[in-house]
Order: structure tokens, then sequence, then C-alpha cells
């Protein structure tokens, strides 16, 4: 299995509002769904996570509600708003240009438009 990396600062908001697009879930079944979407390459940090997840529901991103998770344990499930949705949507369309555009760096090959310098 691969090391894992860091997730790239400014994204754990992006994924774990698009993990949580699928429904509701407690903050392991994020993390766990990150982990093992990403074949253990991205992992969230516990800290993090449950940051961000406060966060969020605070700026009214997510709300939650008090559950039994699938191990009969008393859990806190985070699902979205449609002010998270619209955050999301909006983060999505960001990200994938952002994603293009450094695709575009990496493909360019040196020289195929004027000269690179070293």
């Amino acid at each position: 299995m691969p090391e894992p990396m860091q997730i790239l600062r400014g994204t754990l908001d992006t994924l774990v509002l698009q993990v949580l697009s699928h429904g509701p879930l407690h903050g392991y079944g994020v993390a766990d769904w990150v982990r093992e979407t990403t074949d253990g390459v991205l992992e969230l940090e516990d800290g993090a996570l449950y940051t961000a997840l406060h966060r969020m529901e605070g700026g009214g991103w997510l709300t939650s509600e008090w559950g039994v998770s699938d191990r009969g344990r008393r859990a806190k499930f985070y699902a979205l708003t449609s002010r998270g949705r619209a955050r999301l949507a909006r983060d999505a369309r960001d990200w994938r240009r952002y994603a293009e555009a450094v695709d575009k760096v990496f493909a360019r090959r040196q020289g195929a438009r004027g000269q690179s310098s070293p």
C-alpha cells in the first residue's frame, strides 16, 4: 500500500463535504470512507477532522444528530445542509479548475510555447 499523503491545505472541508454528499456519516465513517476510496493514499487526522466538522456545523454547512454506529456505539452523525451543498458545488468547481491548471503545467513540454528558462 502506498504511503499516506498529507491533505493539501484548504482541501479538508471540500473532501468532508463531498463524502457527506453521499449521506450522513459519523466522523470515523468519514475518515474511513476517504481512506478506503483513496486506497490509503489520503488519511484524515482525527484532530483536524473533528475540528473541521465542528467548524462546518457552526458555519451552517452541516447538521448533526446523535445515533448508533454500525458497531453499536453512540456516535454523532453529520449531514449536509443546503448551505453545505452550495459550498460543495462552488468548491468542487474551483478544485476542478485548479487541478486542470496544474495538470497543464505538468503536461507542457519545454519549448512548447516560447522559450522556457532553466
